[in-house]
């Protein structure tokens, strides 16, 4: 009885102590001006830091935790602040774009990836991460394959890189091409990766621009339900030749491939959609969700070190960069071509 109620105690600071990095990484996000850098990478990365000078082991079950549970309440609670109102109007002028921009994403990245030699999952998260939205994106899809967690720090590592040059880099550029508000907005909304680099690049060019970017990004957050549908349906494939070839005689349940996390992602953004869920009750739940994300990147932080960085060596930064750079390309490409600029 003495050892479960320890192992409970154990367990219970373990979470504890992600919840404050997550406290702290958002507190530091409030100081940063400019909104440059996002709680989510600013918490993965001070897991890393301590968890490369001190590598306590009791503290992996609650990481086991806070990595995948609270993740996936936290993707639940995103949908609250979503409205399909909004999705639909944004989404007829930003449709063509965003569907180039996912080809290049999962379809160039397919053979990308085999030219830098990484693993189907790594590859596909960081994929997402560009496609979507940053580390939501990869949050949700990585459950769903089997993810490593050292795979997902990497994901949002490669994507944060390109981020921090684009905020900069974004407004220069579009001034430099004649952009309008409205092309502008679309294509920071499209190409740029997290919700916090798309407001920061968005809003140095213009408040319109801005507005419109940070919609066109909501807008992008509503594909995680088909993508993570696809994925879902791609790993359990996997996984029933993997039986198959073991001739275990197991199968695995095809009923089973809808993740029951997005289940609840759909309904609340549904219900936010009717207006059942008040404006204030909305802005609140997607605090919370924030927070849990925050937290669920601390926990992955908290199980990297920056040994494992440097085993996976530059191939995952170099692979984000290129799909990143084919996507920003293709973006202002669709954007010309349909006459937006």
């Amino acid at each position: 009885m003495e050892t479960t109620t320890k192992k409970r105690g154990i367990f219970i600071l373990g979470v504890a102590i992600c919840f404050a990095v997550a406290g702290l990484s958002i507190i530091v996000e409030k100081l940063i001006p400019g909104e440059l850098l996002g709680a989510s990478i600013i918490a993965l990365f001070i897991g890393t830091a301590i968890n490369s000078f001190f590598h306590p082991k009791w503290i992996q079950p609650a990481l086991k935790f806070a990595s995948k549970k609270i993740l996936k309440v936290a993707i639940i609670l995103l949908g609250a602040s979503l409205s399909i109102n909004t999705i639909m109007s944004v989404g007829k002028m930003t449709f063509f774009v965003m569907i180039f921009t996912f080809a290049v994403c999962f379809g160039g990245g397919y053979f990308i990836r085999k030219l830098f030699g990484l693993n189907w999952k790594l590859s596909n998260l960081i994929s997402a991460g560009t496609g979507i939205c940053g580390g939501s994106a990869v949050a949700a899809i990585a459950p769903v394959i089997d993810a490593d967690d050292k795979d997902v720090a990497f994901a949002m590592s490669s994507t944060f890189l390109f981020d921090m040059v684009m905020i900069a880099l974004y407004p220069i550029m579009g001034k430099a091409l004649g952009m309008t508000d409205i092309a502008y907005g679309i294509w920071a909304g499209t190409s740029v990766n997290d919700t916090a680099s798309v407001v920061a690049s968005g809003y140095a060019f213009s408040e319109i621009a801005g507005d419109f970017a940070t919609m066109v990004k909501l807008t992008r957050t509503i594909a995680i339900i088909p993508t993570v549908l696809v994925f879902a349906f791609i790993s359990t494939r996997i996984k029933q030749k993997e039986m198959k070839a073991a001739n275990n005689g197991k199968k695995v349940n095809l009923v089973k491939i809808i993740p029951w996390f997005i289940g609840g992602f759909l309904l609340l953004a549904i219900l936010n959609s009717v207006g059942f869920i008040p404006v204030t009750a909305s802005g609140i739940i997607k605090e919370i969700s924030k927070f849990f994300m925050v937290t669920a990147l601390a926990a992955i932080g908290l199980g990297t070190s920056i040994t494992d960085f440097k085993k996976a060596g530059l191939k995952p930064m170099f692979y984000g960069i290129t799909i990143d750079t084919l996507v920003t390309l293709t973006a202002l490409g669709v954007i010309w071509c349909m006459g937006l600029m």
